[in-house]
């Protein structure tokens, strides 16, 4: 296993990761979660994503379990805060009371006294930045965190929190959290790429696969079991588009000559770009998993004439971002 700074900071995450959304507390049991987290910590992945939101704070429960016998210091564990979890008009958002009482209903769920990372899963129009970066700077004076960064906010406004936190001498984020896949592209390249360079900004980017997409498991129609027939997850059918389906055929053909599968290559198309921390993968089987985990072993396969064709095969595609 390769391992990365997160952006300019001091720590080192799996550039292979596995997250806990749609799969922990909800497609998967327990046993199962674990079984793949000790797999997982086994080859090398230090890094293990998780947000209070999932599956309804079942999937830090499942987390936790799974992660209780294992070494904590060599753990990296993330969570998130913003959608709701709890009843009344402060139960969600950025709020000093909303994040406070987040952050312990997270780490009781996860059985931990700290997190390593912990994202800002929206931005907050009705908190003040202000608020926010004293309140993320004090859980961490309090060690409660040791990082936090923002998930699926604009460069701009992640561009300001660093701004408030210099002008106050608080602490800055340190990551971003964007959605990053062959078919979802523009935003990390065009915006947030600059930032990771300017500020020193690591991405720990999620869905590779575009939610399976990009694995080819939706060529030949929708399976049953997977993502798209999953009731909470019905968006999905609207990107499987015969366009794109078109384009993972092509794709996969140039798996083949490399000899990799196209899971394989989504990932390590992902891992050229050194913005990146680490990729957050899924999995509900081992065997997933150790597909995922080869993918870093095939960027060294992505010569320029590999990437022209992938690019020529993506380009101008009509849902990008």
């Amino acid at each position: 296993m390769h391992y990365r700074r997160l952006g300019k900071s001091g720590i080192k995450l799996s550039e292979i990761s596995l997250g806990a959304w749609v799969t922990m507390g909800s497609q998967i049991d327990e046993d199962t979660s674990k079984e793949l987290i000790v797999k997982a910590f086994d080859n090398g992945i230090n890094f293990f994503d998780n947000a209070d939101i999932y599956a309804r704070g079942r999937a830090e429960t499942a987390m936790g379990k799974a992660i209780k016998d294992l070494p904590r210091e060599q753990l990296v564990i993330s969570s998130k805060v913003f959608w709701p979890t709890m009843e009344g008009p402060n139960g969600r958002g950025l709020s000093r009371k909303h994040v406070t009482e987040s952050i312990h209903a997270s780490l009781k769920r996860l059985g931990t006294d700290y997190l390593d990372l912990y994202f800002c899963h929206r931005y907050d129009p009705d908190t003040p930045t202000e608020e926010l970066v004293y309140t993320m700077t004090h859980l961490i004076e309090q060690g409660k965190i040791l990082y936090w960064g923002t998930s699926e906010w604009r460069a701009s406004q992640v561009a300001d929190a660093i701004g408030i936190a210099r002008q106050y001498n608080l602490i800055p984020p340190t990551m971003e959290q964007p959605q990053y896949h062959m078919f979802h592209r523009q935003r990390v390249e065009s915006e947030l790429s600059p930032l990771c360079t300017s500020h020193g900004i690591g991405l720990t980017t999620w869905s590779p696969l575009a939610s399976g997409i990009l694995s080819g498991k939706y060529n030949d129609g929708i399976p049953e079991g997977s993502r798209a027939t999953i009731e909470n997850m019905a968006w999905l059918k609207d990107h499987i588009t015969e366009d794109r389906i078109e384009k993972v055929r092509q794709l996969e053909l140039i798996a083949a000559e490399m000899n990799i599968t196209m899971a394989q290559l989504a990932i390590a198309w992902l891992l050229r770009r050194k913005e990146v921390s680490s990729v957050i993968t899924g999995a509900t089987k081992i065997s997933q998993l150790e597909d995922n985990l080869a993918s870093r072993e095939s960027v060294e396969l992505l010569e320029n004439e590999i990437l022209e064709r992938i690019e020529d095969i993506l380009d101008n595609d009509p849902v990008n971002d």
